[in-house]
């Protein structure tokens, strides 16, 4: 009986588009919360702090915080776990067939940002978001394209896979090299003193994860205190887990992938668009979308993915550099370009990241990634329906 019922849950929690529609749900409640009557308990909820442990020895954040600090260094913890396996074993592990993605990464990061740039050139602060609008959302976008199902040649869809996880990995180094504060030298000693045993527990062939956890959470602290943003402890967590190439059952790095898959897409993301997503539309007028911050953002994720992805990626095949993906269409490919310019999830971190001094500058961003998000997810998709058999 219980089978029964729960039958249909398992089903959607199974489906590819199934986390980004639970994301899609997430951002949706949060607009709606954070224009009705519970508007002001959804914002001072958000700006409640909370301690874990005691005054002298313990953490003090924001809601927040501890969702943008805390929970997304797991989700880069997991999706750092993703990057390596695809260089080890996974798409990106032969040059010729990672040579696309890769090289339609760089001109889906390099062009949206110089769309933002030249909106955002003479205004020195807002010029800061110049990589809101870099980001993929890995979720939202392949969640899209599998609502297509059989439609959608394979290759399309590893393409786009390795692309948002390139993309991934070129969004950690610029929160790495440009959203980092007044780095403290000592805290700085303390993470390498960590990385160092880190990397100790790996040659060692540590079979229980427990120890890398016990060091990564110092890591954590460190990296939180140095000035780094905390989220790269996660990265630098990951890269030091072990993977067995030859017998994956016994890979550490595949059971943590596999084991915090469901609660990364179903938990971590869809709280954190939750909390990041409630802007207040009241006086919001089209004119609203003409300031800097939100033109910028939407003009770089709308047209400067689609053209940064598809011009490189069609230079690339017509000098040989790269393969075409078998079975798809100029216009597939095209299409799934403009699905790249799904921000969301990265492009709202990122955004707070870069006007954590600024916070009033964030409405605009989030209105423009909302938007940039959505005219991309119609686009694409429509355009790929239209231009695949059934």
């Amino acid at each position: 009986m219980i089978q029964h019922i729960t039958k249909p849950f398992r089903y959607f929690f199974k489906l590819e588009a199934a986390s980004g529609l639970v994301l899609l749900f997430a951002a949706i409640l949060a607009l709606i919360i954070s224009n009705g009557g519970f508007s002001e308990i959804y914002f001072s909820t958000l700006e409640k702090y909370i301690t874990l442990g005691t005054k002298e020895f313990g953490l003090k954040l924001s809601v927040l915080h501890w969702i943008n600090d805390v929970l997304m260094a797991i989700f880069f913890f997991f999706v750092s776990l993703e990057i390596k396996r695809e260089f080890l074993q996974g798409e990106l592990s032969n040059p010729k067939q990672a040579m696309l993605p890769i090289i339609g990464a760089v001109g889906g990061m390099a062009v949206p940002a110089l769309f933002y740039i030249m909106v955002n050139f003479s205004n020195s602060t807002t010029l800061n978001g110049w990589a809101i609008p870099s980001a993929t959302d890995i979720a939202f976008s392949l969640g899209v394209l599998s609502l297509l199902g059989k439609r959608v040649p394979i290759s399309l869809k590893v393409f786009l896979t390795a692309l948002a996880i390139i993309d991934d990995l070129g969004a950690i180094v610029i929160i790495a090299f440009f959203y980092s504060g007044n780095i403290e030298i000592k805290y700085l000693v303390m993470m390498l003193v960590s990385l160092i045993v880190l990397i100790g527990l790996n040659k060692y062939n540590i079979k229980s994860f427990i120890p890398f956890l016990i060091v990564g959470i110092f890591l954590w602290d460190f990296t939180h205190q140095s000035g780094i943003h905390a989220t790269i402890a996660g990265v630098i967590l990951a890269l030091t887990i072990p993977h067995d190439t030859n017998n994956g059952k016994e890979s550490m790095l595949l059971k943590l992938e596999h084991g915090l898959s469901p609660y990364v897409a179903f938990g971590i993301m869809p709280i954190f668009a939750f909390a990041n997503a409630g802007v207040s539309l009241e006086g919001l007028t089209f004119s609203s979308l003409l300031n800097p911050v939100p033109l910028g953002i939407v003009l770089g994720l709308f047209f400067g993915k689609q053209i940064g992805v598809f011009a490189l990626s069609y230079i690339s095949v017509k000098l040989k550099f790269a393969d075409k993906p078998s079975g798809s269409t100029w216009t597939a490919l095209y299409a799934v370009s403009i699905l790249t310019g799904i921000g969301f999830t990265m492009s709202l971190f990122v955004g707070n990241l870069a006007f954590a001094n600024n916070l009033e500058y964030m409405d605009g961003v989030k209105i423009g990634v909302l938007t940039g998000s959505l005219l991309s997810t119609l686009f694409g998709y429509f355009l790929l329906l239209f231009s695949t058999k059934k």
